[in-house]
């Protein structure tokens, strides 16, 4: 269903006779139908229409207020659903369409910002009124038509148009953060940190979770897969539109959108998780073979994780060489590379660390890649035996011995933003959840992270956060143990297995 903003409303603006009508766009009389014109991204403007605003209203603020990039997200509200409504002109990768965007206030408002990088925006309402608003950068800035009191209810039409990730300068990027990312094949969406702009209006930062539906409509063959459970196709002539819902909350960067010519594969796993895989028609046998132990995967991780979170769970595999995976919620994203066992085991644990445990803010990025990468060891000791894990925390320890003043520029606990997938944040993590488990026990360890998943899934956690279970779970006092393997830059020893940094240093 396409949105389309045929509104007739009275509107009455009271301007100086000396102000230029310029600045804002189609100030209509009552008669006439509102149309927003987009305003250049440059330019930069106060409102001068009346609003009938509270006394000393505060805007949302331009940042969510994360420490490593205070300019991402927008405080001032809580974002619940993001409907994307969208036509992919394959040919030409161009999208036209909407984002309905439902909210809370979380203060009072007379204006609020979304991330939308280049597009060309066509018109905006709120509560079906049609709003003013400017363009600066990927910064979008909506006037409301009348202002928002704390709690109360918004809904946001966002229509526009253009290329995904136009204005992008992906020179230095690695591609697991460009967004939208069209290949001869299809079209791959990964964008994390924050890719998701480059295709959709956004609240960007993983501390405001919503939930999701696609209506995404493409040319024939072309078929799409995004997150969430499929609802159905609905064929109009050369066109098909495949619609998905998401009913569970997720960060921007986990939004995931595939669009290929796809062979399905659909099973269920022992424990009753639906298990849906798209591979792009041309990945062969070999590749797809690499995925065939989902199933037990994910029913081993439920008896150490706890429940699997969400209503599904699958892969798309594109025919193309990506040198990443990124742990899309429900549907994670791979190439035709690197998708080996251990891999597809890091990435399906992210449903449980990351997915449905999002972090708070990204220093604390250690809690979905340390986890994941532990994921992996574990898998190690489920399918090949304790020894061969084991194993693989010495080699992993004594790379990290080795060469840690490459790989450790910053604490784990603190990494930087320049270094939020480096190897210390991946397997110093891991390493020290195998320190931890063997510091307080297998019964306490497990038993630490379902309650984790069960206190926090759903939401967001800090690494404060899962200390403070593990201390109450294993009635310890971790503060030691967590502060030499998460803050400082010094290896830890583990003693329980004989591991010392000095005997590697070089």
């Amino acid at each position: 269903m396409k949105t389309k903003f045929q509104l007739v409303i009275a509107i009455s603006l009271l301007l100086a006779a000396s102000l230029s009508c310029n600045t804002f766009t189609n100030l209509v009389s009552p008669s006439a139908t509102p149309q927003a014109t987009p305003i250049p991204p440059e330019t930069d403007f106060e409102p001068t229409a009346t609003f009938n605003a509270p006394p000393n209203p505060d805007p949302g603020a331009e940042g969510i207020g994360d420490p490593y990039f205070p300019d991402l997200g927008n405080g001032g509200y809580d974002a619940q659903h993001y409907a994307i409504d969208l036509d992919v002109n394959m040919d030409a990768n161009e999208i036209s369409g909407s984002t309905t965007i439902d909210l809370f206030a979380t203060q009072e408002l007379t204006s609020l910002n979304f991330e939308l990088l280049g597009m060309s925006v066509e018109q905006i309402s709120v509560n079906s009124e049609p709003a003013l608003f400017n363009r600066n950068g990927e910064e979008l800035t909506i006037y409301l038509p009348q202002p928002a009191a704390q709690n109360d209810a918004l809904q946001i039409i966002i229509a526009y148009n253009g290329t995904p990730g136009q204005g992008l300068d992906s020179t230095n990027l690695p591609q697991y953060s460009e967004g939208w990312i069209r290949y001869d094949k299809g079209v791959v969406v990964a964008g994390e940190p924050t890719g998701a702009s480059t295709w959709y209006p956004v609240n960007e930062h993983p501390a405001d979770k919503a939930t999701y539906s696609f209506d995404i409509t493409v040319p024939k063959p072309y078929e799409v897969a995004a997150n969430g459970v499929f609802q159905g196709v609905e064929e109009n002539g050369s066109q098909s539109t495949y619609r998905w819902e998401m009913d569970d909350p997720i960060a921007p960067y986990l939004v995931t959108v595939a669009i290929s010519d796809f062979d399905l594969i659909e099973y269920t796993s022992q424990s009753g998780v639906p298990i849906r895989n798209y591979f792009a028609v041309g990945v062969p046998e070999s590749i797809r073979d690499n995925f065939s132990r989902e199933g037990d995967m994910v029913d081993y991780f439920e008896t150490i994780f706890g429940p699997y979170p969400f209503d599904a769970f699958g892969v798309v595999v594109h025919e193309m060489d990506l040198n990443f995976s990124l742990e899309c919620a429900t549907l994670v994203v791979f190439g035709d590379t690197f998708t080996d066992e251990y891999v597809v085991a890091h990435e399906l644990s992210h449903m449980w660390f990351g997915d449905s445990v999002g972090i708070e803010e990204w220093k604390d990025i250690w809690l979905n890649e340390g986890f994941a990468t532990y994921a992996q060891f574990l898998w190690d000791e489920h399918a090949h035996g304790r020894s061969v894990m084991d194993q693989e925390v010495r080699d992993t320890y004594q790379q990290l011995a080795m060469f840690g003043q490459f790989y450790n520029e910053q604490p784990i606990g603190d990494p930087g933003p320049d270094n939020l997938f480096s190897f210390g944040v991946y397997n110093r993590g891991g390493v020290a959840l195998h320190a931890l488990r063997l510091e307080v026990g297998d019964d306490a360890f497990f038993n630490t992270l379902r309650t984790y998943t069960q206190r926090f899934g759903g939401s967001n956690a800090k690494t404060a956060d899962f200390i403070a279970v593990a201390e109450e779970v294993s009635g310890q006092q971790l503060d030691d143990f967590f502060n030499a393997w998460l803050h400082q830059m010094e290896l830890p020893d583990i003693i329980q297995m004989g591991l010392s940094a000095a005997d590697f240093a070089q």
